[in-house]
């Protein structure tokens, strides 16, 4: 034990044999090994990785001599367009932090953001610009703009003083695309919505960012050649970090600013797209447009999915359109995806009922995440793996946030007992495949018995006329809470609360079917989530 204690004493890190991990060392080695390959395609332009390094570090240039040094902050608020994948890597360039605004968020919760942030300077899509304009209006010291002006677009042109393409046009300088110091230094800040109050501050460093980019590589098994399109916000966790994995594999990014199926088949069809990632309701959105278009794909097409519980009728689309369906579950605080359902062999010889139930499970912890488990939160200690036992979902490892922004009291009972809660509610199978039964909060307690709502919106969606639902619990007299459910038909679809209520008790306990059924446009986030806050309010104004 002393000869190894010596040997660890004896050999130090030194800059031969060690370099803080950061995703920028992605970008330098693809503008040598994938030079003249296209690392992006918007419309009808192209650009290279040698342009892409170019781009950013004469951005990172011009950046600096806006006096944006290491530490700051340097918002964005912009589509999925080349200067979005470009800020990915220009911002921390400078030492400075990335965060990426949602775009569809109201003012005064973009005037938090970058207040809250003390945000150095904004690059703004003009689209956003009354957005931007407003918010800024309500803040004693407004940051500088740069507006990106999309030439594809009618919005309206800024100055040449204030617009992206012209600045970095005339930028001479650039600075290295060089890994920081310090691998614990922020590479990006990431706001979770807020649903009670003002949304927390997830910040994040540059190692977990190398490491969950790597880990998508090895989780989707992506190699050389991958396509891929854009329908993931890149506001959303950093793209789930996919910016940073493809440039680690030389892949090209498909850019487009809207979620619109048309447009999606369009450009799987024109650039062969390989891969694509997006939430239950934007796969099920493809799907439905391909075959009402009877459309098939002649070259392999792979899908991400996440969701606390995608509906299985997506799976079955999938599964029948030859489209090959990955399940991932994560959150902001893990940099997006950090569990995967890793498909075994054996499952391929099931039916497509039970595949769907198999790859419908969150699964196991990401390669390069450390660990996942289902933990008895009181007691911090695993459930037993029954498939049935109801524990808190937690990780620990290197791809976990730093913490929450100037709120050291949510930071810390995040990683209470060392490990950091997710809120979800869950059980670990005896494979020791987890699966999420419920947030924490939308548990409905009726008559003493524990309801899911996740269940009960699982068998709603098998009904064919079903496109979204979202159960919630409703104040009741007799059983403290009852189940009530808010359901989006399709178009055209002419289905009764009765035929739905009998189509949920054939299939499930009658005390966990809704109790009412209210058929309405179902809000949600711009990465498809479903908004059951509204909801909640709306169900306790009824009582």
């Amino acid at each position: 034990m002393t000869e190894m204690c010596a040997l660890n004493d004896l050999l130090p890190k030194s800059d031969a044999n060690f370099t803080a991990l950061s995703p920028l060392s992605f970008l330098r080695r693809a503008a040598t090994v994938y030079a003249n390959n296209d690392a992006m395609i918007y419309g009808d332009r192209h650009y290279s990785w040698r342009e892409t390094h170019d781009r950013c570090t004469r951005l990172g240039a011009l950046l600096k001599q806006r006096g944006i040094v290491r530490g700051d902050v340097v918002s964005v608020m912009l589509p999925n367009i080349p200067a979005m994948y470009e800020a990915h890597f220009a911002i921390p360039m400078t030492g400075a932090v990335l965060n990426a605004i949602n775009i569809r968020l109201d003012i005064d919760t973009v005037a938090f953001i970058l207040r809250h942030s003390d945000t150095k300077l904004i690059i703004c899509d003009t689209e956003y610009n009354s957005t931007i304009e407003a918010a800024l209006a309500t803040l004693d010291n407004p940051p500088p703009v740069i507006f990106v002006h999309d030439r594809q677009e009618s919005f309206s042109a800024p100055l040449a003083e204030h617009d992206y393409e012209t600045l970095l046009a005339d930028q001479n300088n650039a600075i290295a695309c060089t890994p920081p110091q310090d691998e614990w230094d922020a590479i990006a800040l990431g706001y979770t919505s807020g649903t009670t109050g003002n949304p927390k501050g997830v910040v994040t460093h540059h190692r977990g960012a190398y490491l969950n980019a790597v880990s998508n590589v090895l989780s989707w098994g992506m190699g050389f050649g991958v396509r891929y399109l854009w329908t993931l916000p890149m506001f959303h966790c950093n793209g789930w970090c996919f910016p940073w994995t493809l440039a680690a594999i030389g892949g090209t990014s498909i850019c487009m600013r809207k979620v619109d199926a048309q447009v999606i088949l369009s450009l799987i069809e024109k650039h062969e797209v390989s891969h694509y990632c997006g939430a239950p309701i934007v796969h099920a959105m493809i799907a439905d447009t391909i075959i009402s278009q009877g459309k098939r794909f002649e070259h392999k097409l792979s899908g991400l999915i996440a969701g606390a519980a995608p509906p299985a009728s997506v799976f079955e689309k999938m599964a029948t359109l030859g489209i090959d369906i990955t399940h991932v579950y994560g959150l902001t605080e893990v940099y997006g995806p950090a569990t995967v359902c890793v498909k075994q062999d054996a499952w391929q010889e099931a039916s497509i009922e039970e595949q769907v139930h198999l790859n419908g499970r969150q699964g196991v912890n990401y390669p390069m995440e450390e660990d996942v488990c289902v933990m008895d939160p009181n007691t911090m200690q695993p459930v037993p793996a029954d498939g049935a036992t109801v524990g808190e979902i937690m990780f620990r490892g290197n791809i976990v946030m730093k913490g929450y922004l100037n709120n050291p009291t949510a930071t810390a009972e995040a990683f209470h007992g060392g490990w950091f809660h997710s809120g979800d509610l869950g059980v670990c199978h005896p494979d020791g495949y987890l699966k999420i039964v419920d947030r924490s909060k939308d548990i409905i307690i009726s008559g003493g018995e524990n309801i899911s709502s996740l269940e009960v919106e699982e068998i709603l969606l098998r009904h064919d006329d079903v496109e979204l639902t979202a159960v919630v619990p409703m104040p009741n007299e007799k059983w403290g809470e009852i189940p009530v459910a808010f359901v989006q038909k399709k178009v055209n679809s002419d289905l009764t609360e009765e035929q739905l209520m009998t189509f949920c008790r054939e299939r499930i306990s009658h005390f966990k079917a809704p109790r009412k059924i209210i058929f309405e446009d179902i809000p949600t986030t711009s990465t498809g989530k479903i908004q059951k806050f509204p909801l909640r309010q709306r169900v306790a104004e009824m009582s």
